[in-house]
């Protein structure tokens, strides 16, 4: 991971350190707590992990219980290969999951190694970015979604939005990169409805630009 990377996903841990939107403007983002935000980058994502790993535990469960099922019935080769696309499908999940906590337990080592002058400053300018323009961001974003209202979406899928919007029209990354970035973001930090519904506002905010 590269150092913007890092500073992208550090800033949407400190989004997320932020409780209360409607004092955002009190915040001073050049005050940041390095340690409080590690401690809380790994917490999020072993949280996650953890949900994932229940979901992954569920349909591993199911499977086996077909499985089991199929002793019971005549020999169908359509039930049997659906057996085995779910089961191949719960060790894939597995496998992202473990990699995900691969990526927890390498964040201290990742920001040691870092230039942690120019990954504060790079945060510092990101947080800074949405604090200053937080109404101006929420509401063009909301102008894209279709079928929800940004405000009715989960935090961090929220933040996840407005950094990919800093990184497109104020920071000047290419959108390619700010795109990719963010959804990279939404495999670490949302769901499967997050991640869909964050691609599809990124898909409308590139024809905007």
């Amino acid at each position: 991971m590269d150092n913007r990377s890092l500073a992208r996903e550090l800033s949407l841990i400190s989004l997320g350190l932020i409780k209360d939107q409607n004092n955002v403007k009190d915040v001073n983002s050049r005050d940041i707590d390095m340690d409080n935000i590690l401690e809380f980058v790994i917490d999020s994502l072993t949280n996650h992990c953890r949900q994932e790993l229940d979901e992954c535990e569920a349909t591993l469960e199911l499977t086996t219980k077909n499985f089991l099922d199929s002793e019971l019935r005549i020999l169908d080769k359509t039930f049997f290969e659906t057996i085995r696309e779910d089961m191949q499908k719960s060790l894939l999940n597995l496998e992202v999951v473990m990699n995900r906590l691969s990526d927890a337990l390498e964040f201290p080592k990742m920001i040691a190694l870092s230039d942690q002058i120019e990954l504060r400053k790079d945060i510092n300018k990101r947080i800074t970015s949405v604090i200053d323009n937080f109404s101006n961001i929420d509401d063009n974003i909301d102008d894209v979604m279709e079928g929800w209202r940004f405000k009715r979406l989960p935090r961090i899928d929220r933040d996840i939005l407005r950094l990919a919007y800093v990184d497109i029209y104020y920071l000047s990354t290419p959108i390619s990169v700010a795109c990719n970035e963010a959804v990279n973001l939404a495999n670490k930090y949302s769901d499967t409805k997050g991640r869909q519904m964050i691609n599809g506002v990124l898909r409308r905010l590139q024809k905007k630009v």
